[in-house]
């Protein structure tokens, strides 16, 4: 169930961060750091006489209590099969805290830098890593996690930016007719593919969410695991022309394949993936713009170039949706 008090964010002062990080058994030293975190506040908090924390500020009403802790339970569950994904730390019987009205948790500093992900043998150690979270995930199914689908993520967020004016007015027609075709022709697709199976995933795995040391990559924040086809957390570590794609795709499955089975007809999903996660991209910053920190953070949101890219993007999509797909 959800906070019936939100947090307003404007009141998680410094004195407020320490209070609560201290009132969990810590001593903070007076040393913040903030992160770059958008959804949620995440700051590197010193401790004394030893390493310094993290800690995360959930937004408020964004996840019920039972959501947040069913994320901490999957990272621990990963976290326990020896799969290095960095779980939060549990205190006083739990991994989620509570503070004069914010919820937050507690996490082990975590160094390393961005995939870069350029040779075949990191692809693949990349491609093993996922396998290992899904062979996980697979096992039991989400219950207090949203699902990736077509509602959610088209048809709910093209209803907002229309309702909400966002859309320039110049381009509120050829952004409302070209949706709509794009989510036909994504139900379409979904379709296609037959009954494709929905495991947990970490759902939102791009390289500024991972994070690669010596000894490999670490998923640092599981804040947008849900259920969903395998292949949204491989898509979006490829890139370039159609032939660059294909063949970092195919070390990816390489190595995923190691560890687990792959459907490949959730190879046509790639497109269609895409082209929803572009549409509820721009939702989301909608819907976080009242947020004082994105205005800051996304000032090029909002503009008429920005749409103006928005709906190019969005026609780009329409010709990707009618190329053949990749094949491994």
């Amino acid at each position: 169930m959800k906070s019936s008090t939100p947090a307003d964010y404007s009141t998680l002062t410094p004195d407020t961060l320490l209070d609560a990080v201290d009132a969990c058994g810590y001593q903070t030293d007076g040393r913040l750091l903030a992160l770059n975190s958008y959804e949620n506040r995440v700051y590197q908090v010193g401790i004394e006489d030893a390493s310094p924390l993290i800690a995360k500020f959930y937004r408020p009403g964004r996840w019920s209590n039972t959501s947040i802790l069913e994320e901490h339970a999957f990272a621990l569950e990963l976290a326990a099969e020896e799969i290095p994904v960095i779980a939060p730390l549990q205190t006083n019987s739990t991994t989620l805290h509570t503070f004069q009205g914010f919820r937050f948790a507690l996490y082990p500093r975590q160094g390393g830098h961005w995939p870069e992900l350029n040779s075949r043998q990191d692809r693949e150690w990349m491609g093993r890593f996922i396998a290992r979270i899904h062979a996980v995930g697979s096992t039991q199914p989400f219950r207090h996690r949203p699902e990736l689908d077509i509602d959610s993520f088209g048809h709910q967020s093209r209803q907002l930016l229309l309702e909400k004016g966002f859309i320039p007015a110049h381009l509120e027609t050829a952004y409302r007719t070209l949706t709509k075709d794009l989510l036909q022709q994504v139900t379409a697709m979904f379709g296609n593919a037959g009954n494709i199976r929905k495991i947990r995933l970490h759902g939102d795995c791009h390289p500024g969410n991972i994070l690669w040391t010596d000894q490999g990559p670490h998923f640092v924040d599981l804040d947008d695991c849900r259920s969903g086809p395998a292949i949204q957390d491989l898509w979006m570590l490829i890139s370039g022309d159609r032939h660059e794609m294909q063949l970092q795709l195919i070390d990816l499955i390489e190595g995923y394949l190691q560890f687990s089975e792959f459907d490949h007809r959730e190879l046509q999903l790639i497109e269609p993936l895409r082209t929803l996660r572009i549409i509820h991209y721009a939702a989301w910053l909608a819907r976080r713009w009242d947020d004082p920190a994105f205005p800051q953070a996304f000032p090029w949101f909002n503009t008429d170039r920005y749409w103006e890219e928005h709906v190019l993007a969005l026609r780009e999509q329409a010709g990707l949706l009618n190329e053949p797909a990749l094949v491994v």
